[in-house]
This record gives C-alpha cells, structure tokens and sequence, in this order.
C-alpha cells in the first residue's frame, strides 16, 4: 500500500523490514531510502508553502500523516534541521524556520561570493572551460539550457510552484559544469535556503507574473561564450531585485 501526500508516494512499510540473517543489511538500506523519501516531501511542503515559517508539529503527528514509524521520520526532520530548515526543540517537536531579511541578504552575499570565485576560475582557466567541438560538453550545455527554459516558463507566468522545482534542477545542474561536487552542493544548500524564504514572502502576492526572476537561459549562453562580464551584470541586477523586493513585502 502506498501513502500519497501531494505528488509523494511513501512505502509505509519500508525502513520497517527487519534486518534478518542473509538479508545484507536491507532494512537499513530501505529506511534510508525511506528517510530520504520523507525528507524530500516535507522539504517541497516548506517551498510550497503549505508548511509555512514558525508552524510547529511533532515526529508522530509527520508518522501519522504518511502512515510510516517514528524512526524515519525523527532522522528526516533532524536532516532538515542540519539543512537549516527547521528548528528542533526538545519540547515542542520541530517548527519550520523562519527566515528574517537579514537571512536574506546572508545568503544572497554568500552565493554572489562563490559564484564570482567560479567566474573567476573560469577566467583564469579558459581552456579548461572553452570546448566547443566536445560533444559532451555541448550536451550537458543543452541540457541545462532546456531545464532554463522550462523554469523561464514558469516565471513568466508567475507558477511559483512549479518555477521553484526547475530553478532548483537548473542552478544544481549548472554548478556541476564547473566540475566541483563540494562547491555545487553547498551552492544547493543555499539556493533551498533561499527559497524557504522567498516563499515566506511571495506567497502574499496574488499575481506574481513580473515579479519572479526569467534570466536563465540567457546566464547560459553568457557562459557558454566565457562572457563573465555579462553573466555578472546579470545576476548582479538580479541580487538586487530581488533583495528590494523581499524588503518592501517585509515592511508590508
């Protein structure tokens, strides 16, 4: 049977498997996989705003809800908590973070800090960067171009939702072109952390269309052509609208 939350579907018996003699460790495998099932669903109910910033609730009301133990469930939302996510309190379970502006700007200097060391590198390592005959390159180029154009559709038409998942896919699938797994996940990390925020804030607004960033397939050729300057210009005046705009829906 299977327990569907959202677009979810979670095993309510699985990480429930005993770890009998022969099996190799399966049922911890499987609670792993279990684990990260959940995790993966409260994260998208935090971005989707369903779960919304200072919401409390607690390891058996999650169980209850996705029909699973409390084992899973505990290591899911201490892993979201590690994610800076939520925040754990030896009373009252767990509450979704809530992120001030200040956060905000934290964490918009922090990413325009790494990404202007990427550019960096890349200016200083052009050859490294620039293989315009390489086949594989030009495809994982595509790829990242089409994840652009389908989270440029989505903002242009202001689905919040849905925009949140490709930007997500697209800036991960675009680090990892500079070839640095460690750099690539923590610019991830902060990425979902930016997004917790935003939606705290976005969510207020009835018609987002004009409001939500649509840049991305345009950053993509920048880089493609090694054009950092440009590339910068760019996210540069993205930065700072959308750091005005989170402050003036803050002030209210």
């Amino acid at each position: 049977m299977l327990v569907h939350n959202g677009e979810h579907a979670i095993d309510p018996y699985e990480g429930d498997t005993p770890n009998m003699p022969g099996s190799s460790g399966n049922g911890a495998v499987t609670r792993s996989t279990l684990r990260q099932q959940i995790a993966d669903a409260l994260r998208d109910e935090v971005l989707a705003g369903r779960l919304q910033a200072g919401q409390e609730f607690t390891v058996k009301e999650i169980a209850e809800q996705y029909g699973v133990s409390a084992t899973p469930v505990r290591e899911a939302l201490v892993d979201l908590s590690a994610q800076g996510l939520l925040e754990a309190d030896q009373h009252r379970g767990f509450r979704v973070h809530a992120y001030s502006v200040a956060d905000y700007r934290g964490m918009i200097e922090a990413r325009s800090l790494i990404i202007e060391g990427m550019f960096l590198r890349m200016e200083q390592d052009s050859e490294r960067f620039h293989h315009p005959d390489d086949p594989r390159i030009a495809a994982a180029v595509a790829g990242v171009r089409r994840r652009g154009e389908e989270a440029q559709r989505a903002a242009t038409a202001g689905d919040l939702t849905v925009l949140i998942g490709y930007d997500l896919r697209f800036w991960r699938e675009l680090s990892a072109l500079f070839g640095n797994p460690y750099l690539a996940d923590f610019l991830h990390r902060l990425r979902v952390q930016t997004w917790v925020c935003t939606v705290q804030h976005l969510r207020r607004l009835s018609d987002l269309r004009g409001h939500l960033w649509s840049g991305h397939t345009d950053l993509v050729d920048a880089l493609y052509r090694q054009d950092t300057g440009t590339a910068r210009a760019m996210l540069a005046a993205y930065y700072a609208d959308s750091v005005a705009l989170i402050e003036r829906l803050a002030a209210g």
